[in-house]
């Protein structure tokens, strides 16, 4: 199984990831300050069920398999990066929103709340990137079996990707309302998830396979 420090840099990762902006966070944030915050939460329970969709797929061979096939885990590292490059320039590019800024949504019942947060989370790839360019990383054949690898590591990211997430969802109102009185911060926070998207593209692509 991992070592202590292992899972730590895996679970920064991981974290860093979630905090970053994306798909299901964005829909979060506009679904809570539209429809209030147990339309938020609902819709949150159907995104950990997508994290955890992602999760069971990559746990059950995803992981295995990129890591027994050299050139296929390469070109899946090669197009994760590219991926988090592109991300990072939509967080920078001129004319580009902050995630803050929510979206007009309207109402829906609690069944199709929780229906969106799943395809929302499901569809998502960021957290697909995630599983299949990042976590393998993390998997080595001599730290014991890669299925109980991957389920811990997996179990770790939707943790820390849920609790991020339901913070973001039951604060979102009061994020919105401060970051209408500050929209100077908005500009930050989008440069600040640029540069992170983007140095952890550069690492992604700087990284050996079975290294860390």
């Amino acid at each position: 199984m991992p070592s202590t420090s292992h899972w730590l840099l895996f679970a920064a990762a991981a974290l860093l990831m979630a905090v970053t902006p994306g798909p299901n966070m964005v829909y979060l944030i506009s679904r809570a300050i539209c429809q209030g915050r147990m339309a938020g939460v609902m819709s949150w329970l159907g995104v950990v069920l997508g994290f955890t969709v992602h999760m069971v797929c990559a746990a059950l061979g995803l992981t295995a398999l990129f890591l027994a096939v050299p050139l296929g885990y390469e070109l899946l590292k090669l197009a994760g990066a590219l991926y988090l490059l592109w991300l990072a320039w939509q967080a920078v590019r001129p004319g580009a929103r902050s995630p803050f800024e929510p979206r007009p949504l309207p109402p829906e019942q609690p069944a199709r709340l929780f229906t969106m947060g799943l395809l929302t989370s499901v569809l998502n790839p960021k957290v697909a990137v995630f599983y299949l360019s990042v976590l393998p990383q993390f998997v080595s054949p001599d730290g014991g079996p890669v299925l109980l690898q991957s389920l811990l590591l997996g179990a770790t990211q939707v943790g820390i990707g849920a609790s991020v997430n339901l913070g973001v969802t039951l604060s979102a109102a009061g994020m919105a309302r401060w970051f209408a009185c500050h929209r100077g911060w908005l500009a930050v926070q989008r440069y600040v998830m640029g540069l992170v998207l983007g140095a952890l593209a550069v690492r992604l692509l700087g990284q050996q396979r079975g290294t860390v």
